[in-house]
């Protein structure tokens, strides 16, 4: 998952070229904010593809240079995927570039929105970059996810983020049993159990106790919820293992699956789930190459006054005594 990847250059006989914009349609700012995209883009003789069911929304004039299309085929063809939004619409643009492979590029109108790369009030120097290609893709490992009823494949989907058992019910405790590469680990009277990437490490893993990882550490991470259980620690396993979670068969409660907080799998008693390294990873744009911890103190609001650093740092930096 290096960020050292080659500039994101469409080939010469692609043009014109194609960009796939996404948005919150039900936050005016972001509908505003598309649009101010979307102009700026065909000024410089860009397609733009938009979901059939957001132009009602934006109000775009469809007749120049913008392309309505359906959910299944958006990203074909495209260069980039554009998304105004916070992480949930990310996940969503995640979900439709899957198959193609399409970078996505997410301008933050949420709060910690930490799966995108540009601020709202960064759109021109956005735009630029876009123009003039200067952004690069990085691939984030994904998770497939797998689910058994006995020995009947019930379903099987995919994450960028986590998959989570969580029981059904309030009331109710799940009993699983987890298993790391078809040994048994532990058995835990919980209320969940997050197997997440490092991607998915600030996100839901993050709230429930379990470690950040930097995204270029290749690793899976599963991490109790609330469990009754003297071994109870969050867990970093190699990316070629395999985990898996079962719902014991008299316990009281069912359970579900959550997919990115946004696809849900019912589990029944005696439910199996596998998580594994995904066999397609999602790509990512960035626009410069600023290290992982400067995101996490810029996205958190980490204090870090009194950092000196490097004497060459502070040499750069005029008034400050060394």
């Amino acid at each position: 998952m290096s960020t050292d990847q080659p500039r994101v250059d469409a080939a010469p006989g692609d043009l014109p070229r194609r960009i796939l914009l996404l948005a919150h349609t039900g936050r005016e700012e972001a509908l505003a904010v598309a649009r101010k995209v979307v102009a700026a883009l065909r000024v410089h003789g860009v397609v733009v593809r938009v979901l059939a069911d957001e132009a009602a929304d934006l109000a775009l004039d469809t007749t120049d240079g913008v392309e309505l299309v359906a959910e299944g085929i958006a990203a074909d063809g495209c260069e980039l995927a554009v998304v105004i939004g916070g992480d949930g619409t990310i996940l969503r643009a995640a979900e439709l570039t899957h198959n193609s492979g399409t970078p996505v590029l997410g301008i933050n109108l949420g709060h910690v929105g930490f799966l995108a790369e540009a601020e709202s009030e960064d759109l021109e120097a956005t735009i630029e970059a876009i123009i003039e290609r200067r952004y690069t893709a990085e691939d984030r490992l994904t998770i497939d996810v797998a689910v058994y009823q006995g020995k009947e494949l019930v379903t099987s989907t995919w994450a960028l983020n986590e998959a989570s058992v969580e029981k059904a019910a309030r009331q109710r405790m799940l009993e699983v049993v987890v298993e790391i590469d078809g040994r048994p680990l532990s058995r835990w009277g919980c209320d969940g159990v997050v197997c997440a990437t490092p991607t998915g490490s600030t996100a839901y893993n993050f709230s429930a106790g379990g470690p950040v990882v930097w995204p270029g550490v290749e690793a899976l991470l599963m991490v109790p919820i609330s469990a009754h259980a003297l071994f109870a620690r969050p867990m970093v396993v190699a990316p070629d293992s395999v985990l898996a979670v079962e719902v014991l068969a008299q316990t009281q409660g069912a359970g579900v699956l959550w997919c990115d907080g946004r696809r849900t799998v019912e589990l029944p008693p005696g439910a199996r789930i596998e998580v594994r390294r995904g066999s397609k990873p999602v790509r990512l744009v960035r626009l410069h190459e600023a290290p992982f911890t400067d995101r996490l103190v810029a996205k958190f609001d980490l204090p870090v006054e009194g950092w000196r650093g490097s004497s060459e740092r502070r040499r750069k930096q005029p008034g400050i005594d060394s």
